[in-house]
Formats: structure tokens, C-alpha cells, sequence
């Protein structure tokens, strides 16, 4: 139905073609009008458009598997596992600082607590596309720095986030 080609370059972007269908889809029962109708088609659009925005989000994470190593969030937490390299575990509220290094070629997540550890994360391992939600949910976050960073062929050290001092306080 859909050449081979075409439906390769479209597969990213399939959950944000679906939010955009959910979309128009609250767009024709909010346009049925009545009191019922308003209230279900504004429903149905804001659901969508905000899976569509979180869609987007998470593309630009979103790279071929070429690391060795899974990434799990869960529960606030930030979980890194690797044969051959360091893994571990880090609290999101522990979180103080993100950066983006270039590490033999390859970019990796530098995740620092409060106490000092530190976890690399490589950009391209299984499971790195979670961290745009868990990025997400920081205090102060741009994730247009997020992204721009990702695409960035400048120095190889970019510090993307810092906790704010007032969040550190509490």
C-alpha cells in the first residue's frame, strides 16, 4: 500500500502522525457543537496535543541502538546498565547537573548528584529516549537546550542543566 521507502522515513514519526489523527479526530466532535460535544472535542484535542508536543520530544532522543548498555527510569530514578562499562543509579531529586560530553566520538549524558557521583549514559544506548521525560520533570528545565545540545558539533562539554539554588535548599 505505502512504497517500502516512504513507509521507512515516515516510522519515526508514526506516534506524532497518531496525535495529529487524534487530533483533527477532537477537532470534528468539537465542530458536532452542543454542550456535550464542546466540552469532549476540547477534551480530545488538549489530550492530543499534548501527546503529540511530548511525541516530538522524545524523536529527537530517539537515535539507533549503538551502545552497549540499558537505560531504565523508574520511580525517579535514572538506572544505567552495562557489561563492559560503569553502570549505576541516580535519584532524580539528587540530580544537580546534566551535561553532554564527547567521549572517543561517541556523545553520553553525564549525570552528577549532589554528592559528587557521577553517571555516564551513553547518548545512543538502549532505553535513552526515557530520559527526555525524566529531564522533563527537573526544576528549571529548557529542553530546547536538551535538543540543541543533541544536534550541537561545537566543543566536546556542554553543561545543558544545573539545578536552581533554591531547589537545593529544600
Amino acid at each position: 500500500m505505502i512504497r517500502p521507502a516512504l513507509a521507512e522515513q515516515l516510522r519515526p514519526w508514526r506516534e506524532v502522525i497518531s496525535a495529529l489523527v487524534c487530533l483533527v479526530f477532537g477537532i470534528w466532535v468539537f465542530a458536532k457543537g452542543g454542550y456535550v460535544f464542546w466540552p469532549l472535542g476540547g477534551a480530545i484535542m488538549a489530550v492530543s496535543a499534548i501527546w503529540g508536543l511530548n511525541a516530538r520530544r522524545q524523536m529527537r532522543f530517539r537515535r539507533t541502538i549503538a551502545a552497549p548498555g540499558l537505560v531504565e527510569v523508574d520511580e525517579g530514578a535514572v538506572r544505567f546498565f552495562a557489561a563492559r562499562a560503569l553502570g549505576g543509579e541516580i535519584g532524580l531529586r539528587d540530580l544537580v547537573e546534566v551535561r553532554l560530553l564527547v567521549l572517543s566520538g561517541r556523545s553520553h549524558w553525564r549525570l552528577k548528584s549532589a554528592d559528587g557521583q557521577a553517571l555516564l549514559i551513553p547518548v545512543d544506548s538502549a532505553g535513552a529516549e526515557q530520559l527526555a521525560n525524566a529531564f522533563a520533570t527537573l526544576p528549571g528545565v529548557d529542553m530546547g537546550r536538551f535538543s540543541a545540545a543533541l544536534q550541537w558539533n561545537g566543543p566536546s562539554v556542554q553543561t545543558v542543566w544545573t539545578r536552581p539554588e533554591r531547589a537545593r535548599l529544600t
